[in-house]
């Protein structure tokens, strides 16, 4: 019996140290590249707006082309799947909870109420995103398709917030509204690739087609993972009154929203095996960098949502892994 125990308890360990082997084989490429693009930027080795140009370059060349190419040989449905609103639900809880913290608890007004929510609630899907989709769940369909729905529901509705407070008009804002998915290449080019999918033509591209986009794909993860790291160099200037919001906006992001969606997908929709870690890992993701653009481009407040970003990305190079390690 103590053999046989001493026997199972060897492959038991085995196991458990091919899943670790495994987590960790999964994040190092994107740890590694984040750390060296943070060096690069902490010594100004590629000049003081590399920075900006190569996220720009991530932005509207190389991840539209992965983007396009991926959608455009995905089945439509796939993104009306119960991951999905179990990812949605967590998502639109967290940002309603951050959205009344912002107005009764911190007393912001309803511009920086809308920023606040999207601080808490608003994840990276693309520049860690879908490298992680690409080295931990080797499938970047759950990504793409949370990513739709927080640039076809979540990003019109902040929009909207924000205006109604600047008093921007009524007329602009819908005009905004409707020219987001031309102004926004990742969702123009997540679009067409729906729309190729849709039409059945995504095995039929042509490959004078195909082979720029590939190779500018190709670059999409890298360029984007370094630019992230150059940004962690940004210091937070945290002051005293609101060192208290930026704690609670990122424990919404980095625990509170993974663990609702882990309650939501498991509970109420019984999703499982990989499809429960898709929707929990892609729901811990760190506060993307829209939150700041958005705080920028309106003149609002951009100490928060920068402070939140820096904070939650370097908490989720845990969070993350935890959350790999635990559900593989």
């Amino acid at each position: 019996m103590l053999d046989t125990r001493g026997r199972g308890d060897h492959r038991t360990s085995t196991r458990d140290g091919d899943g670790v082997r495994a987590v960790i084989g999964g994040f190092l490429p994107i740890w590694a590249v984040t750390a060296l693009g943070w060096f690069a930027g902490r010594h100004r080795i590629l000049g003081d707006e590399a920075q900006t140009v190569l996220g720009r370059f991530a932005f509207t060349f190389a991840m539209p082309s992965l983007l396009f190419l991926t959608m455009s040989r995905s089945h439509v449905g796939d993104v009306a799947t119960p991951g999905v609103a179990a990812f949605a639900l967590a998502l639109l809880t967290v940002f309603g909870t951050g959205l009344a913290l912002s107005r009764w608890v911190f007393r912001r007004r309803l511009a920086d109420q809308s920023i606040g929510a999207m601080c808490a609630s608003y994840v990276n899907s693309a520049n860690l995103g879908i490298p992680i989709a690409v080295n931990v769940l080797h499938d970047t369909s759950f990504i793409i398709a949370a990513a739709l729905f927080q640039m076809l529901f979540i990003t019109p509705l902040i929009i909207i917030l924000i205006d109604l407070d600047t008093h921007r008009g009524v007329g602009r804002l819908w005009l905004r509204i409707l020219q987001l998915p031309f102004r926004n290449p990742v969702v123009a080019a997540s679009a067409a690739g729906l729309l190729v999918a849709a039409l059945g033509e995504g095995d039929h591209l042509p490959t004078e087609l195909t082979s720029p986009l590939h190779t500018l794909g190709g670059a999409g993860v890298p360029s984007a993972l370094f630019a992230l790291g150059m940004s962690l160099n940004t210091r937070a200037r945290t002051s005293p009154e609101g060192r208290t919001q930026r704690r609670i906006l990122v424990t919404l992001k980095t625990a509170v929203q993974p663990a609702l969606a882990y309650t939501l997908a498991r509970g109420l929709f019984g999703l499982t095996g990989h499809a429960l870690f898709a929707v929990v890992l892609s729901s811990g993701l760190p506060t993307a960098q829209n939150a700041f653009i958005f705080a920028s481009e309106y003149g609002l407040d951009t100490d928060l949502p920068r402070d939140t970003v820096l904070l939650s990305t370097l908490l989720s190079m845990a969070s993350l892994s935890l959350i790999a390690y635990l559900l593989t």
